[in-house]
């Protein structure tokens, strides 16, 4: 194989594994502390695997094993560097950001979040992020508060 094929290969290799960054939202990156220290363990887990595939010879593999952590490092270094710590809240008179709060919806679902920030929410495990419709909807309403969310109607059963 000539060197002329092997630039090539290596060149489009490089424009291959150059991964776009990921997006990051424009509302601003409030955390809880548990958030904080998971985008710190996120981090430390991308630096990990950046450093492993480092070290690989092979030129073109490494560039393939270091794009997606290459990519993450990038994402959560700027996560970590803008994230705003938001104490829990010192009340459960009202929802608040860091509150637990469970609600009932108007076709007798009940419902029970913790509103954290985006980097943190799954609302599989029972958080949803401060920017999500229901969670701006509820943000200030204390129990027995009823609001709307599109065509639905939800009550503040309790606040945690």
């Amino acid at each position: 194989m000539s060197v002329a094929f092997t630039k090539e290969d290596s060149a489009e290799t490089a424009a291959e594994t150059m991964l776009p960054d990921r997006p990051i939202s424009d509302a601003p990156n409030l955390v809880t502390a548990a958030g904080r220290k998971a985008l710190e363990r996120q981090l430390a887990e991308a630096r990990a695997e950046y450093d492993a595939a480092m070290t690989i010879e092979d030129v073109n593999e490494r560039r393939r094993q270091a794009a997606n952590p290459f990519r993450d490092l990038r994402y959560f270094t700027e996560r970590l560097r803008t994230a705003q710590l938001i104490p829990a809240p010192e009340s459960n008179a009202v929802v608040a950001f860091g509150s637990t709060v469970t609600f009932s919806r108007d076709d007798g679902r009940v419902q029970t979040y913790r509103i954290v920030g985006e980097d943190e929410a799954d609302p599989k495990a029972g958080s949803i992020s401060y920017v999500s419709p229901i969670a701006q909807a509820l943000m200030g309403k204390a129990v027995d508060d009823a609001v709307s969310v599109g065509e639905h109607e939800l009550e503040v059963v309790t606040i945690a």
